[in-house]
């Protein structure tokens, strides 16, 4: 069963209103050195304010709720947002492209959270929100990201050498032959963040989940231990989605007869 730990201490209204401070800080740097990102910040602080109110208010219902079709139509939402979020990063897109997205986002950080949510925590319920949603949104926040530089960096490959590709093929390659190498950039540089995250996690940050449970009061080595299977369950999770997005797109543009259709890539404005 997983372990309960106690609750943080409260903020009120005053205490929210210091932290925002910290948001009015950096406008005025941007002000000063005339970054124009006033406005972006403002617009950001108002949005994290209203959307993480909303979701406190969707969480309390979910969780007097305690039923599994409406954790699951939250998941559901859930993949639909981060699948939007990271197929409208890339700076060129396709016909399909998020429908791709949004399969590989939902095999690889379904799979992922299930398993750790039944297979390592023990959750009972299995559908118990209190775990599953945050379990699955930490996956989802970090998925997206490695499946959208991937998309991206496939993406770029395929239109601006598109030349030496078909050259390949031309010569007689397969299909797997010639975009071997494209595939795999970009499946390196979907990794890069989580690689990062990996290599400076306890040195350089502390992250959100194990700074969280130390706050609300759980001993700092239990702490850790949670902590090691989220930077694992990420990994698996990024790493997995990468390659279903880098092979979902890669078969959507270079079809059976191995032949590239660079001509359905189109580039953003």
């Amino acid at each position: 069963m997983p372990r309960e730990v106690v609750g943080a201490l409260p903020l009120d209204a005053v205490d929210l209103a210091v932290a925002a401070s910290l948001v009015a800080v950096a406008g005025g740097v941007s002000l000063a050195m005339g970054l124009g990102l006033g406005r972006k910040l403002a617009l950001g602080a108002l949005r994290t304010v209203v959307q993480l109110v909303l979701l406190g208010y969707a969480l309390d219902l979910l969780f007097g709720l305690d039923h599994p079709v409406g954790v699951l139509a939250w998941l559901a939402l859930m993949v639909t947002a981060a699948g939007r979020a990271a197929m409208t990063r890339p700076s060129r897109t396709f016909r399909g492209a998020f429908l791709r997205g949004w399969v590989a986002l939902a095999l690889s950080a379904l799979v992922t959270t299930f398993v750790v949510t039944g297979a390592i925590v023990g959750v009972e319920p299995w559908y118990d929100p209190r775990y599953l949603i945050p379990l699955c949104g930490m996956v989802l926040g970090n998925s997206l990201t490695g499946i959208s530089l991937t998309v991206d960096a496939l993406l770029e490959t395929l239109d601006v050498r598109r030349d030496e590709v078909e050259c390949r093929l031309c010569l007689g390659a397969t299909r797997w032959e010639a975009a071997r190498e494209p595939l795999r950039a970009a499946l390196q540089r979907g990794m890069t963040p989580i690689l990062n995250a990996m290599a400076v996690v306890g040195l350089v940050s502390i992250p959100g989940m194990m700074t969280g449970q130390i706050l609300a009061g759980a001993p700092p080595m239990d702490a850790v231990r949670y902590q090691i299977m989220v930077m694992f369950m990420l990994a698996g999770a990024t790493a997995v989605g990468s390659v279903l997005v880098g092979w979902l797109v890669f078969r959507r543009l270079v079809n059976d007869a191995h032949q590239l259709q660079a001509q359905d890539i189109v580039v953003r404005d």
